[in-house]
């Protein structure tokens, strides 16, 4: 077991009676592969449990605090648990110093890396749940997850990053905005898309991604960010 992870812990606020829960929680299955003798299992039947715990967790929380409709409460959720909120919670709490890949794995720094750390938050909500139980779960995500509930609401994060630019492009330009393809790049199985947002013909922001939906919606985001909205 890493000697570093008593201080993970102890960063996490966690006085885990299992140490090795914690652990499990952040060895990605690619470490296995080239560490045959390594004692534990890799973490994805804690992400499966931790998943479930998370989704109870701000499901009860949003019922309890908000008397909105279910669909508002269901897409405020959603911007709660995906992963891109997820990979960033896991890099404020210091989770990639403590991961555990393969060499490959460790040099993809991009979308896939947000991913391993999003997963990685999930088994360690699950190992948390296994190792002190709900309610010591669910205060964790209140303090680390639910926390950022302030800015996705003033921020209208929970909208959908396209449908939301337009919308704001429409009411102060009067204008629709347009997306083009900048670059196109990689192998069939791996390809690389960069999208421009325009208004008119004035570029506002680029955007990078797997497909042209995705690199649209990042193109998206930092539009949002550029304008202020």
């Amino acid at each position: 077991m890493s000697s570093d992870i008593s201080s993970f812990a102890d960063r996490l606020g966690i006085g885990f009676k299992n140490l090795k829960l914690l652990q499990q929680a952040v060895t990605h299955r690619s470490y296995l592969n080239e560490n045959r003798n390594y004692p534990l299992d890799h973490n994805e039947r804690l992400e499966f449990l931790g998943d479930a715990v998370l989704e109870l967790s701000v499901t009860d929380y949003l019922f309890r605090n908000f008397p909105n409709p279910e669909g508002e409460l269901t897409n405020w959720r959603a911007a709660l648990v995906n992963k891109d909120m997820l990979s960033k919670v896991a890099r404020r709490l210091g989770v990639e110093d403590y991961l555990l890949m393969s060499r490959g794995e460790s040099k993809d720094v991009g979308r896939a890396r947000n991913y391993i750390l999003a997963n990685a938050m999930e088994a360690i909500i699950g190992a948390i749940y296994v190792d002190q139980g709900y309610k010591k779960a669910d205060e964790f995500i209140k303090n680390n997850i639910i926390v950022e509930l302030k800015e996705i609401l003033s921020k209208k994060l929970y909208l959908d990053p396209k449908s939301y630019f337009q919308e704001k492009a429409q009411e102060i330009y009067g204008t629709t905005p347009s997306y083009r393809v900048l670059l196109e790049s990689g192998p069939d199985h791996n390809k690389r898309f960069v999208v421009g947002l325009y208004l008119e013909n004035e570029k506002i922001s680029e955007g990078e991604g797997p497909s042209k939906q995705e690199a649209q919606r990042e193109a998206a985001r930092k539009g949002i960010e550029i304008k202020n909205w």
